[in-house]
């Protein structure tokens, strides 16, 4: 069995605001073993992005701890890769200069690591583009450079805010296929936040569904797919048990209210 990776212990989040102090998360435990894709749903202003900069190390909780690979997470971590709802790619800068900005930043773009990156983009098709700027590319290609720049700095967990939320329908459903082959192949850990159930039902192993502020965790479904021997996000959608699923975290989500 594998081991736990990340172990979220009794997570609570206060902060300050016009209208006073707001409870944003209160208690949440939850933990997720290495290669295993998890996502959390909400109510839009419940907390979710909340929670992942906690398990990143950008902001401190008010009470409770995060672990990664059993050391508290007392601030940023390099064995966590961050992808936000834009890719974030700097225009004046080619394809192949947005992949080693994270090694550059952290100072190791070692041969080796240069040679890293130029694999990942030769792997997942983007090598003939690394000359290109990132407004010669469509969004999806754009996601899937955030994605490589990432990877590159070879972290052992990847958070994803939203990351699909800024694509058109069908943009997001080719990505999501995209970017579920490529952590899965490459052995990651990842956390998703979406707003999209049909979206975090057919990437994950596991929904964490959270109730209205103040957040907690009201249910963990364990999402299996027994006609889907090669799962990929767009085979999970057409599985029988796929409707079934979506309707349980709609009905829980209360979403209609």
């Amino acid at each position: 069995m594998s081991k736990e990776i990340v172990d979220v212990q009794n997570v609570g989040m206060k902060y300050q605001s016009l209208n006073g102090e707001i409870n944003a998360l209160e208690d949440i435990s939850f933990s997720v073993k290495k290669g295993e894709f998890v996502s959390i749903v909400g109510p839009s202003g419940c907390g979710k992005s909340t929670l992942l900069s906690v398990i990143s190390g950008l902001i401190k909780p008010t009470h409770g701890k995060v672990f990664i690979d059993g050391e508290e997470v007392t601030k940023t971590s390099h064995k966590v890769g961050y992808m936000l709802q834009k890719d974030y790619l700097f225009e004046w800068r080619t394809i192949y200069q947005n992949v080693i900005l994270g090694l550059e930043i952290r100072k190791i773009l070692t041969p080796e690591n240069r040679e890293h990156a130029l694999e990942l983009l030769k792997t997942y098709g983007l090598y003939e583009f690394k000359d290109k700027y990132p407004n010669q590319l469509s969004g999806g290609m754009r996601q899937r450079a955030a994605l490589i720049r990432t990877l590159a700095v070879k972290p052992e967990i990847l958070l994803l805010d939203e990351a699909f939320s800024a694509l058109d329908y069908q943009t997001r459903l080719a990505v999501t296929e995209d970017i579920y082959s490529i952590i899965k192949n490459e052995g990651k850990t990842a956390i998703m936040v979406t707003h999209d159930i049909a979206e975090s039902i057919s990437m994950s192993d596991r929904v964490i569904v959270l109730t209205r502020r103040p957040a907690v965790i009201k249910s963990i479904h364990s999402i299996e797919f027994a006609d889907c021997p090669n799962r990929t996000p767009l085979k999970c959608r057409d599985a029988p048990n796929f409707r079934q699923y979506f309707n349980t975290i709609w009905r829980e989500l209360d979403v209609h209210v």
